[in-house]
């Protein structure tokens, strides 16, 4: 409730009625309060069950408090009913709500199957001239199982009403119809844009081998929005077919938006094939977007041949982000030959960067590594995130040289997470000094006395603690 109540005070002024927040209004009568109570109970119950399985909802109730809804309080709601499966369905290209958009929290929702009358009144909401009453209509509908909805769905996608068609398609995608891959792929040749774009997105979720070839049609559409979702639908397609039309829209396509996904769909298929085109786009692309994406895609295919150009881009680009995803690039990849340019990326302006670095270099552990310089020297690095990144990459190379520079960042350090780090550092790396482990016992901090215990009993198992990872890597 909290967060329903933060997001929306940004926008709209709050009253409290017997305890219940409720949305104010100049003309507000005790008939308008009492309605507004009645929404933000039904939004609040939709929220929290999102988490704690609370009574069934009251679904009738639910879309008649939607009615009028601020779109901020509507898109909490519809964000606590999102299904759990990729993109949890906040990455639909046209939904009820648009250009308002859906918000994009992690919330998850599971459902029980509704009663027929429930899913009904949610069949009918679909058609609503309200958009947040289609909204919370379509979410609804899609944490229900394809044989209940899908039959209904597939009939509305045939309706006059593109509005309708759009909404079905997005429902069709949220519970994975099988039994609608026909009828989608017959709406790919829709006149509305929105139409197209959904049933393309929807095909992409239902993941059916026979949309493959229709969907790739689709790259050349003139709406850039379903480039998009035609783009992205094909990368999560386990089909090595569409890699070649794949790097001709990551070179060609003239939106910045839909190379990037192509980029993403490449990297997402692992596809080797594209290491060069990749490569060529991570040098040259004008977007920064499109060039950070093609750096992860680079790393995630896991290849030698995209070092040189993830090194180049280091040592080059222009943007945090894109030589951030570089160096996490070059840390997948885990060739050893890429050493040098990592312990270069420690000195980096971006903390980010340097951090990603230190993991990077952990990364390459064995083989008789030695802690680079620049590795060490983030010991004393302003940020603890990337002190402790870097703690833990000493403790993954094991280089007994880097003792003393670990025993004095240890006795400097005062985050006791980037301690405890430290201390993993040390007996990974052959720490012999009783007197260094035995200083330890007085710290403040349990788990240090307990690591200190571990150290001096002979215990050189420390993982997976701490475990640092580096930030998310872009997605679509």
């Amino acid at each position: 409730m909290q967060r329903i109540i933060g997001l929306a005070v940004a926008t709209f002024a709050f009253s409290t009625l017997n305890g219940v927040p409720a949305v104010a209004n100049s003309a507000t009568t005790g008939d308008a309060n009492a309605f507004a109570q009645v929404r933000t109970q039904h939004f609040v119950r939709v929220f929290d069950q999102g988490r704690h399985r609370g009574p069934p909802i009251d679904v009738a109730a639910l879309l008649t408090a939607a009615r009028g809804a601020p779109p901020a309080i509507c898109l909490l709601a519809s964000q606590a009913v999102r299904g759990w499966e990729w993109g949890g369905g906040s990455d639909a290209p046209a939904t009820p709500l648009s250009p308002a958009g859906v918000s994009t929290g992690n919330d998850d929702y599971e459902s029980d199957a509704m009663p027929a009358a429930d899913i009904q009144r949610l069949l009918s909401g679909l058609s609503s001239d309200d958009a947040c009453v289609r909204e919370l209509s379509v979410r609804l509908i899609g944490t229900q199982k394809a044989e209940s909805v899908g039959g209904e769905l597939v009939t509305r996608l045939g309706s006059t009403d593109p509005a309708l068609r759009s909404v079905a398609a997005l429902g069709l995608g949220l519970v994975e119809a099988q039994g609608g891959v026909d009828p989608l792929i017959r709406t790919l040749r829709d006149p509305s844009i929105d139409v197209r774009a959904n049933s393309a997105w929807a095909l992409g979720r239902i993941e059916n081998g026979r949309s493959l070839k229709p969907l790739v049609g689709l790259f050349g559409d003139d709406a850039e929005k379903v480039r998009l979702s035609a783009v992205a639908a094909v990368g999560h397609m386990d089909s090595t077919s569409s890699v070649p039309l794949l790097i001709r829209v990551v070179r060609q396509d003239n939106s910045p938006a839909v190379r990037r996904v192509a980029a993403w769909a490449l990297g997402n298929l692992e596809a080797r094939e594209a290491v060069d085109a990749l490569s060529e786009t991570l040098a040259h692309d004008a977007d920064a977007r499109v060039r950070e994406m093609s750096a992860w895609a680079l790393g995630n295919i896991e290849d030698r041949r995209g070092v040189a150009a993830l090194a180049a881009a280091i040592r080059g680009d222009a943007e945090d982000r894109v030589r951030e995803t570089a160096v996490w690039g070059l840390g997948n990849i885990g060739d050893h030959s890429s050493i040098d340019i990592l312990g270069a990326a420690t000195a980096d302006r971006s903390a980010n960067v340097r951090g990603t670095a230190a993991w990077a270099i952990g990364q390459m552990d064995g083989n008789g590594t030695k802690a680079p310089a620049g590795l060490l020297r983030l010991l004393s690095d302003e940020s603890a995130d990337t002190r402790l990144k870097a703690a833990w990459a000493l403790g993954q190379i094991e280089d007994s040289g880097a003792l003393p520079a670990i025993r004095d960042a240890l006795k400097a350090e005062k985050n006791d997470h980037v301690r405890r780090g430290l201390i993993r550092a040390l007996m990974k790396s052959g720490e012999s000094s009783q007197t260094t482990l035995t200083q330890l016992l007085s710290s403040s901090d349990p788990q240090i006395r307990e690591a200190a215990v571990r150290g001096i009993a002979g215990a050189r198992s420390f993982d997976p603690w701490p475990w640092p990872w580096p930030r998310p890597r872009p997605f679509p």
